[in-house]
């Protein structure tokens, strides 16, 4: 059975605490991200606050499978940020459903382009380590996962590599941007 789709503004305050869980532990293998006490309960709580900001969940029976969000960046295009799914219920189907649900929903709204940053910060692709000037266009056509990099999830939705930020976070961890035209 497929998980429900709810807004986040929806969940429990015992279900946002487990939307804040799924965070810390979907991007554990990033050195970067959301390891402070209380950060990643912070990162919720904009999509709760913030009316630039919004958020969907997967939810099955009460629990919180994983949740999407976007921010409202330019007026036709917006930035997919973040989606994580429990590592106890991936590779089932629920990133691509969240990122459907959540692609229909801006398109309804006039969104022309959803983008989002993938970072490579633990060595997911090749271009992790690796010096992107000169040339750093000519860089995005060698991109290639070397493991579970979300890029190639990205890709299987529709997504295309659109840019790269070399050294984004630190020297040989870029950002890799990525867009699809909804």
């Amino acid at each position: 059975m497929a998980p429900r789709i709810v807004d986040v503004k929806e969940l429990t305050t015992a279900q946002r605490a487990d939307a804040a869980r799924i965070l810390r532990e979907a991007l554990a293998h990033m050195p970067s991200a959301y390891n402070e006490p209380g950060e990643a309960e912070a990162e919720v709580q904009t999509f709760l606050d913030d009316p630039e900001r919004a958020a969907l969940a997967a939810v099955d029976g009460e629990v919180v499978l994983g949740w999407i969000g976007v921010i409202e960046s330019y007026s036709h295009a917006w930035e997919l940020h973040p989606l994580v799914v429990d590592p106890a219920h991936q590779r089932r189907g629920v990133g691509a459903a969240l990122t459907a649900a959540l692609e229909a929903r801006v398109k309804a709204q006039g969104v022309l382009t959803l983008y989002l940053g993938t970072d490579d910060d633990y060595g997911g692709t090749n271009l992790f380590g690796q010096a992107l000037f000169p040339d750093v266009a000519g860089k995005i056509a060698t991109l290639r996962s070397t493991g579970d990099h979300a890029s190639g999830f990205y890709r299987r939705l529709g997504y295309e590599v659109v840019g790269l930020i070399p050294d984004a976070n630190g020297p040989g961890r870029p950002d890799i941007m990525m867009a699809k035209r909804l």
